[in-house]
């Protein structure tokens, strides 16, 4: 179980720029926020992941910086960044599901389901927020088994302007 004040797990993972992200690497102001998101048939991580592209500046403004990733392929990940016209935002790709289970995240089969017409993958995860803080400790974590009611963009920048202001601790770590 994931707890808050201690370490995150190991994130690492390669983006559709060509880079790998690796979360030990990460030196934020404020914070990491690490998006899972379902991969490209979800249409909802399509309207999630727009408006964070829309967004992304208002985090950096926190001094939170922001990476989204999912179990997808390649090919599918390129295929989001782009038909979801996603040019702030960083993708990344490739999360094994053992990875994925080490961030807690819930796993789902296809069943041969599709969604949009687009085919799901035969395993994917669903979808997770986290906050990481500089020293690579989870701040707050926020975990879906359907993609259905993710956090609201609006009231997280509103809830980090209120960490940032009070110096706010992690909560739920006994």
């Amino acid at each position: 179980m994931l707890k808050p004040r201690e370490a995150a797990p190991a994130m690492s993972f390669p983006t559709v720029d060509g880079d790998t992200w690796t979360l030990s690497e990460r030196n934020p102001k404020s914070l990491t926020m690490v998006v899972a998101y379902r991969g490209l048939h979800c249409p909802v991580c399509r309207g999630y992941l727009k408006e964070l592209n829309d967004r992304v500046d208002d985090f950096a403004e926190r001094g939170v910086e922001v990476v989204a990733v999912s179990t997808d392929e390649e090919d599918r990940a390129r295929s989001a960044k782009a038909d979801w016209e996603l040019p702030n935002l960083t993708l990344g790709y490739g999360l094994s599901v053992d990875a994925a289970r080490k961030m807690g995240l819930y796993i789902s089969t296809s069943r041969g389901k599709t969604s949009i017409g687009i085919e799901e993958p035969e395993k994917f995860n669903e979808p997770g927020l986290y906050l990481v803080k500089p020293d690579g400790t989870l701040y707050s974590a926020f975990i879906q088994t359907t993609p259905f009611a993710r956090p609201k963009l609006e009231e997280l920048l509103k809830a980090i302007d209120f960490v940032n202001a009070n110096d706010y601790p992690a909560r739920g770590e006994a």
